[in-house]
Formats: C-alpha cells, structure tokens, sequence
C-alpha cells in the first residue's frame, strides 16, 4: 500500500489550498482585500493561532501549519513570481525615463530612513552593528504587499504606483549591500572588507549581465522553438525555467530572487510572447503570493502581542508614521504632487518581507539578541497585516487632497481667463479630450480644458496644459470658463447621459454657440443633435469607417475611391 506520508508537506499543502479557496471568496463577499485575508486566515491557521489549542483539541491538528520554516521557501516564489509579471508590464525604455525616480528617490529613501531608524535602535541600546542592520532591513518596505494593491486596483501605471515602483525596486537592488553588512559584522575580525565587497559587487555585476545578454540573444529563439511545438505544457515549462533559473543565478550571486525574475520579465516584455506568457503565468503568481502572505500571518506571535501591550502597538504606528513621513517629505522634494507624497508615503510604511530574512540571519549570527530580534519581527510582520487597511485610507485622503487642491487650481486658472475670447472649451478631458487638445496645440488654438476626473486634471497640468477641475454640466463653471465669448464647446466625456444634459442645458442658456460632440453610436448621436449640438461624432461608427478605409487600401483602393467609399457611408450611417 501506498505510503502517503512520503510526500513532502502534503498536509500543509492541502490547508493551504483548502484556505485560499475559501478565502478570496468570501472577502469578495465581505468586501475585505484578499491580501488582508490572507495575512489574518495565515494567524489562524499557524502555530500561534490554533496551533496553541492542539495539545488540548489534538483533531485541531490537521488544520494547522506547524512548520513554517519548511513552507517560507516555497512562499517566497510569490515574491518572485511578482516581480516577473511586473517585469512584464514594463520595458528597459519605460525603465531608464523612471531612472530619476528610481536611483535618485529610491537611493535617498534608503539612505535617510535607514539613517533614522538605526539612530532611534542605537538609542534603545542596541549595539552599532545592530542598529546599522535594523535599520537597513526596516528602511525597506513590502514588494509583495504593495505592488498586489497597486495591481489589484489598477494604479500601478499612476504617479502614486510609479513613484511607489520606483523606490520597491531601488530596495530590491540594496539587498546585496545589505546581506553583505550582515555577513561582514558577523564575519571574523580578520576578513577582508574590502575585497568581499569587490567580489560580491562582482558576481552581482556578472549575473545581471548574463541574465540581459542570454536574455536579448537566446531567449527568443528557444521561445520560438518551442512555441513551433503547440504543445502548451512544453512552452509553460520553458517560462517557469525562465522564471525559476533567472531567480536561481542572481540568487547564487547574492543579489534578491525577485530581481532576476524582474529582469526576466523585461526581457519577455520585448519579445511576441509578451500576452501568453502573462496570461499563462497569472495562476502561479496568485496561488504563490497567497502562499506567501499566509506565511506571514503565521509567523505572528500574537502571545507576544499581550505581553507587550504598549510597546509592540506603539511600535507598529511609530514605523509606520516615521517611514510615512520621510517618504512624503523625499516626494516633495523630488517634485511630485502633494496627493501622490502623502499617499506613496502611506503606502511605504511598513516593514517588507526582506526585514524577516535579514533579522533571522542576524539572529543567527549572533549580532541581535534573540528577543529584540523577535519583537521586531513581530513588529514588521504586524506593519504589514496593516497595509491594506491603511492603503484604502491614504487612497481615499489622498483623493480629497486632489479634489480640494483642484478646486483651487480652477479658482485660481480661470479667473485668468476672463478676457479670453475665440476660445475652445473641452468639455472632458480623457483620451478622446487629449488627442483633441494635442491637435489643437499643433494648430495654434486656444482652449480650455474642463474635467470632473481630479486623475485627468492632474495628469494634464503634468503637460503645462490649461485644464482645470470642474463639472461642465454646472452652468457657473462654464461662465467662469467664458462660455459667452467662446468659438466653440467640444464635448468629449464618455457619458452618454451627462453629454445630453451638457447640450440642452448650453444650448438653452447659449443658443449661438457651436458645439460639437463625441456620441457613442448612431442612436447617441441622434439624440445629441435633438437636444441642440451642432455636430455628433459617433466614434463607433467611424472607427469602424476608419479600420474599412486601411484595410481597402490595403486591398489595393486607391486614396480617392476610399475616401468616396467612406464617405457615401458615413452619409448612409448618419441618416437617422
């Protein structure tokens, strides 16, 4: 008969499958973040949640993950997996224009937080090599933790998650002088510093080129050799290979895990293999980050908790304020908005997953006692359960940060203004409001840019354009947009409701004014024009025309008959 018990963690994989299954569930239902979820069931099911009660209900046993040093390497994959699929999203251009960011915000982060965190640790009587290690590992923050909320939330092509990437990846790059500190004060008197930093610079140096190079020269021939296959399970095969050996070398070198998986994924993102892999891949990167944030919550002592009632809490809320605080200070000064400093702040301030590895190794090599190197764990582990819930706060004041400093940019941009005449008001400034201004620049055209969106407001304020906060279905707003003394209104808002309201209510209290409207199909633009535009633009209907144009020329038309055919059957869609 079959002996079960052989296969490793079969118990432990099977709590963990049966806990996420249900976990993201039923926060969907609750409305709860699944990382937060999954960081509270991983308490639960640890061996300082039920694990306390099994020596007195033994059946709660099989309900418990006892080991978790056997399951962290395998969470750490979460990690890795991350940081491959957020590789995937970028590319080494999109990277170099961030290097500002990166290398000047990131590197200042470090440097100052480590600074403050590792004073305040001296000051509580830790030794110099303990405090230059805590403060290190606590200046960096959770990869994992926030790039899955900036993700899960779609922002993580914003400033708020652009600044926040920039400074998670300028972590990932300090881990090797990090582990190198900690290697070398627990290291003999007698070692060469000097010369361990050489070598170790160099194998890091070494590993990502190799990693670049056999990136742009190998991995696309053997991706396609093997997408030649049609074989799914070969080719999924080959990308974990990827991801795994990538992850393996800059391990072997000393650098992060994640960071060569990083840089597999920029290298994919240059090739045609880009959308499978990403959609292949997504299971993995779930199941392992959940992996990943379970184990988390079990290495939360919680008895520890009780027994240091106000210094463990106090703890928690002063890293997570004075990490909060530099990094809103550092964004400032780097010149970004106040909304995007106060809420990348937030988001920064806990402790990362890379606090649990430093200190553990710490603690092995004798230079942080066993309980100062628990009580921090505890510490950042707590910080980090934290996260979500202080993210979606931040989001939300950050949010009245924006609308309230929007507000005060158009009191004060409008009332500029007031002796413009033979202007263009854009009524929504989104995509369609962008190209449309972009168009008018190259023209000469004086506009004035109207959204609702704080978001849309401030990117275009980014761009030194005229656009300002405001509700163009408002009739104030519009006075103080010089409505009366304007050439035209152009309404490009995907609202097909608000569009109509905009038209009758303009058309009532400005009945010369040309306007011109963006319509979502035929019937849109039908109603737009009885309410008063001008002229409708179902952009349906021609981008339809536009795609029936290249592909007649492509059949061989000529620019004249195409441009005939398409317009004899812009005529026919237009017929109501």
């Amino acid at each position: 008969m079959e002996d079960h018990s052989t296969i490793p963690y079969l118990r432990e994989v099977v709590i963990f499958l049966v806990s996420a299954g249900l976990v993201v569930p039923l926060m969907n239902r609750l409305r709860i973040n699944p990382v937060l979820g999954y960081l509270i069931v991983g308490g639960i099911i640890g061996p300082f949640g039920l694990g306390l009660l099994v020596a007195d209900v033994p059946i709660l046993g099989l309900a418990v993950i006892a080991d978790i040093e056997g399951v962290k390497p395998l969470a750490e994959l979460g990690v890795v997996f991350l940081l491959f699929m957020i590789g995937l999203e970028l590319s080494f251009d999109r990277l170099w224009t961030m290097r500002r960011l990166v290398f000047g915000l990131g590197s200042a982060q470090i440097g100052v937080t480590g600074l403050v965190i590792g004073t305040i640790a001296y000051g509580f009587g830790n030794s110099l090599a303990a405090s230059i290690v805590l403060g290190a590992c606590l200046a960096l923050s959770s990869t994992a933790i926030v790039m899955q909320l900036l993700i899960s939330s779609r922002r993580l092509g914003s400033s708020v998650g652009r600044a926040s990437f920039a400074i998670l990846l300028m972590q990932d790059l300090a881990v090797v002088p990090i582990l190198f500190l900690v290697g070398v004060f627990g290291a003999d008197e007698g070692a060469n510093i000097g010369m361990d930093l050489l070598i170790a610079l160099g194998k890091a140096g070494l590993a990502i080129s190799l990693i670049y190079v056999a990136g742009r020269l190998v991995l696309r021939p053997v991706l396609r050799l093997v997408a030649q296959a049609r074989s799914p399970e070969m080719f999924m095969a080959a990308i974990l290979l990827t991801v795994v050996g990538t992850s393996a070398i800059t391990g072997l070198a000393g650098l992060s895990m994640a960071l060569g998986a990083f840089m597999a994924g920029l290298v994919i993102a240059e090739t045609e293999f880009r959308q499978e892999v990403e959609v292949d891949i997504e299971p993995f990167k779930g199941l392992m980050l959940a992996l990943f944030f379970m184990s988390v919550g079990m290495g939360i002592d919680w008895r520890l908790i009780v027994a240091e009632p106000f210094w463990i809490p106090a703890s928690v809320i002063g890293l997570i304020v004075l990490k909060s605080a530099i990094v809103q200070a550092l964004c400032l000064a780097f010149g970004l908005p106040r909304h995007t400093a106060f809420e990348t702040g937030l988001l920064m301030g806990q402790g990362g997953e890379f606090a649990f590895i430093v200190i553990g190794l710490a603690m092995k090599l004798g230079l942080l006692p066993r309980d100062v190197g628990q009580f921090m764990l505890i510490v950042a582990g707590l910080t980090m359960m934290l996260t979500p819930l202080v993210g979606s706060l931040a989001s939300r004041f950050a949010g009245r940060i924006e609308r309230d400093s929007a507000k005060r940019t158009l009191a004060w941009g409008l009332a500029a203004w007031r002796e413009l005449e033979g202007h263009i008001i854009l009524a929504g400034f989104g995509r369609v409001g962008h190209t449309l201004a972009a168009t008018l620049d190259a023209e000469g055209v004086t506009y004035v840019g109207l959204d609702a969106d704080p978001n849309n407001v401030t990117r275009a304020r980014a761009e030194h354009r005229p656009v300002f906060y405001g509700d163009a279905s408002r009739l104030a707003i519009l006075n103080r947009a010089q409505i009366a003394t304007a050439q035209a209104v152009v309404i490009t808002m995907d609202a097909p409701e608000t569009a109509e309201r905009i038209v009758r209510q303009i058309r009532r209290e400005w009945p010369l004014v040309p306007i011109y409207a963006r319509a979502r199909d035929g019937a849109h633009a039908a109603r737009l024009v009885a309410a008063g535009a001008t002229v409708a633009v179902p952009e349906a209907i021609e981008a339809s025309l536009q795609l029936a144009g290249r592909v007649l020329a492509g059949l061989g038309a000529s620019e004249e008959a195409v441009r005939r055919r398409l317009d004899q059957q812009r005529a026919i869609e237009e017929t109501p």
